[in-house]
């Protein structure tokens, strides 16, 4: 029987660029397969080869089809001209490389049609693009435009005036006339809509339809991103008025009906000092023979936002809420998810409450499901529940504080369980920013990380695996989130990378293995470079009702619950268990009447897209702000790590910024440089200077170009630009695998609007955000309650109100 996840390996392996045919046994042995695993390989293998997606050559080697004449895709740009498709179906073939001038002026996102030619074999690159390539593209229509608005400066030069568009989508300008007509003037953050796409031979043309403000100014950075990725951010009067209705038509006696009180449990919530909405709160209760209680109590969404409303469409059409330095689009109108639907101390409120009982070694041996009535005792900051850990207890009562204190015991006996189990923990450093009174980024400094986040963390991802559990047992379909076992490919990347370091990696499909490498280098000076290498490696989690299992949290079955207000998936859930414990899920016939698979996968897949658009925004946010911040110390001295390698220059990420920046080689020394980008190692012949993944190295901030969102660096001890430096490039390396202009932060997420199909090297790849925990570095997936998804490669991190100096933390990711 075929095996998808060894049919998705393969696929990828034969795809990669250098692929050489090869008999079943000598690809099982290039791609790692064991001999317990074989039989399974040359079964998924023939059925690969018995639908067509893979063909045998002479003397019995395997390879791709011919991609035929034809390809259709997503098309992925590069600033230097030439660009790469995606094909439609992403597992038949790899990405077919379009050369410069035979775009058509294509940019990224757009669905098109090429024309599928032999490359170059060899030789070298065309149009500034990779060598090496078997096949390449020639785009010859455009079927759809992922783009139809920009945002950027207004300028004008000779008299003519044109937008320069923020971001890396569009490369050119954008040529507008009448100006005046919106009261736009030179140096204005504007939205233009394009009424005529740019070619290879023409600029494009558009219209303003919107001035932003003054460009720079915080609130306009954000507005920009906003709209720059078509974020939904006003709610049409018709939802606010039935969010209004439904708040003051709220009768608590007639909620009551199925619903127990739990308003005599000391229940409390732990949430950021800035937080406005509380979505779960928490008891613990001690039942005997070293047993606890554990109860999670999530507000109760879907009883105030029904199937068919004008809440759900609007909640439908925004699918998650997005976080950004002090400023939040809900998903949800304010009057909901800060008010009624919020978990406010000393304040009745409906939920959905699991209850989970675990023995002394931190197993679960009972649950329970209700709709719940609860009344919080205490709003706790992380920062209060973290000293009561450590012994203060302040002002909190003596009930309180000791159920703080098993709250952490039960954590840590829930995680060293989960840990034993396979869960991985990545250990990669977050920052929050420093705002003043205007909302100006005026520095940064590490998140905290104290115990108390993991021990929320550590009950949400129980819940969420609990209603999944259940959800199985009676065979509902329901959105699951899925978090896939990394491919063997990735795998391959990830042991070059590590033995450039001298090191010995892991075995991706062993995670006792990977525990013991993350826990070896802990502490060194390579520590980073080697966790984002992990990270890398593995898949995005995704919304599917496929059970497939969640590879970093080590769970059979995982579904998103804790956070209804801010997530969409989750709050499907609830409307699942709010008819399992009013019996509506007893019979066949009743399982029969939730959504079917394939509406699950088209809702799945729309949630994904959504959760992916919101976490690229929310990073390209915190980039511009911190980006700004730089722009004003040019030429400082900062401490940095080397943490990728290409064919134009080394990426270094900011220690005390996150951020990161692209030191060229132009920039160097005169030399002949020997640079092996897959193995993370350049190398100066001359003079024997030498560059790794991990590598700490003292730089200062030579350019930083906002809207563009780069930034150039340059050695402290190199004086500028060095004429006459050399690069030899390995064979592997890939000039089109990362922006040559070298984007701060995030590498790329400008670039695909969170569109699947575009594989930024942001969105490509990335393992599930627990809240910062369990694998916690998420490039992009989403969190159990934090409603954002996503990588953690990204600079920093803040949301809601701050005073001046003083930090705002953001949403928590679970």
């Amino acid at each position: 029987m075929a095996d998808e996840r060894i049919s998705r390996d393969v696929l990828r392996f034969m795809g990669r660029e250098g692929y050489q045919p090869r008999k079943a046994k000598e690809l099982a042995r290039a791609m790692g397969v064991g001999e317990a695993e074989y039989g399974d390989f040359r079964a998924t293998v023939k059925a690969l080869q018995t639908s067509g997606r893979v063909v045998m050559g002479s003397e019995n080697a395997l390879m791709l089809p011919n991609p035929g004449k034809e390809l259709v895709g997503s098309f992925r740009s590069n600033p230097r001209g030439f660009g790469f498709i995606v094909p439609e179906s992403p597992l038949a073939h790899g990405d077919l490389y379009v050369p410069n001038r035979k775009t058509m002026g294509a940019m990224t996102g757009d669905i098109v049609r090429a024309e599928v030619r032999r490359g170059g074999g060899g030789g070298r690159g065309r149009g500034g693009g990779p060598k090496g390539r078997i096949y390449e593209g020639k785009i010859v229509e455009i079927i759809e435009r992922e783009y139809r608005q920009f945002v950027g400066e207004l300028c004008c030069e000779m008299s003519r005036w044109f937008v320069r568009p923020d971001g890396n989508v569009l490369h050119g300008p954008i040529f507008v006339a009448d100006v005046g007509a919106k009261g736009a003037v030179e140096g204005a953050q504007v939205v233009v809509d394009i009424t005529e796409y740019p070619t290879e031979k023409r600029s494009a043309r558009g219209v303003i339809t919107k001035v932003l403000g003054e460009r720079g100014l915080p609130e306009v950075d954000t507005l920009s991103v906003i709209y720059q990725y078509g974020i939904p951010h006003e709610f049409d009067e018709a939802v606010l008025k039935e969010a209004h209705e439904v708040t003051v038509g709220f009768d608590l006696d007639e909620a009551m009906e199925c619903r127990e009180d739990l308003r005599g449990e000391t229940i409390i919530t732990i949430d950021p000092v800035d937080a406005r909405d509380f979505d779960d709160a928490i008891s613990v209760r001690r039942v005997g023979r070293g047993r606890f209680e554990l109860g999670i109590h999530i507000a109760d969404v879907s009883y105030f936002v029904r199937p068919g409303s004008k809440l759900d469409e609007s909640a439908q059409e925004r699918r998650t809420s997005v976080y950004f330095p002090r400023h939040v689009v809900p998903m949800l109108p304010e009057v909901l998810s800060n008010g009624l639907c919020s978990l406010q101390e000393k304040q009745n409120r409906l939920t959905k409450s699991v209850f989970l009982t675990y023995d002394a070694r931190g197993n679960v041996v009972g649950e329970r499901f209700c709709n719940g009535l609860i009344r919080s005792a205490k709003r706790l900051t992380y920062e209060q529940a973290s000293k009561a850990l450590a012994g203060t207890r302040g002002r909190l009562s003596v009930k309180i504080f000791d159920l703080l204190g098993d709250m952490e015991k039960l954590a840590k006996r829930i995680e060293k369980r989960r840990i034993s189990n396979g869960m991985l923990t990545l250990d990669l450093p977050e920052v929050d920013l420093v705002h003043d009174d205007s909302g100006r980024v005026i520095g940064v400094e590490p998140t905290d990380t104290s115990y108390s986040h993991r021990v929320i963390e550590m009950f949400m991802v129980e819940a969420n695996e609990a209603v999944a559990r259940l959800m199985a047992s009676m065979e509902v379909p329901h959105i699951r989130r899925v978090h896939p076992w990394p491919d063997t490919s990735a795998g391959e990347d990830l042991k070059r990378f590590m033995k450039a370091l001298g090191l010995t990696a892991p075995d991706l499909r062993d995670r006792v293995t990977v525990q013991a490498m993350l826990k070896q280098v802990k502490g060194k000076p390579y520590s980073y470079a080697v966790q984002l290498g992990v990270l890398k490696s593995m898949s995005r989690a995704v919304y599917s009702p496929e059970l497939a299992g969640h590879y970093a949290l080590a769970s059979k079955d995982y579904s998103h619950f804790t956070s209804p207000i801010r997530r969409y998936p989750d709050l499907t859930i609830h409307r699942l268990l709010d008819r399992y414990v009013r019996g509506q899920l007893d019979t066949v016939a009743q399982r029969l009447k939730v959504p079917d698979m394939e509406a699950l996968t088209e809702l799945g897949a729309d949630c994904t897209l959504k959760e992916r658009r919101a976490d690229y925004a929310s990073k390209e946010v915190l980039m511009v702000k911190v980006l700004r911040l730089l722009e004003e110390r040019l030429g400082e001295e900062m401490d940095g790590v080397v943490t990728g390698v290409a064919n134009f220059g080394i990426f270094v990420q900011l220690s005390e910024y996150l951020v990161e920046g692209l030191l060229r080689f132009k920039d160097l020394a005169d030399d002949w440089w020997e640079v092996d980008a897959s193995r993370g190692w350049v190398s100066g012949v001359r003079t024997g200077k030498s560059f790794t993944l991990g590598q700490p190295v003292k730089v200062k901030v030579a350019a930083v170009d906002i809207s563009g969102r780069q930034m150039d660096l340059v050695l402290m001890d190199e004086g500028g630009e060095k004429r006459g430096s050399r690069v030899k490039r390995d064979s592997r390396d890939k000039s089109g695998s990362r922006d040559s202009r070298g984007k701060a932060g995030s590498r790329g997420a400008g670039g695909s609007r969170g569109k699947t199909g575009s594989r930024s090297k942001d969105g490509s790849r990335g393992g599930e955000s627990e809240k910062g925990a369990p694998v916690a570095k998420n490039r992009g997936g989403s969190s159990s309650r934090g409603g954002k998804g996503g990588a953690k490669k990204h600079v920093a991190k803040s949301s809601g109100p701050a005073k001046k100096g003083r930090k705002g933390s953001s949403r928590r990711k679970r």
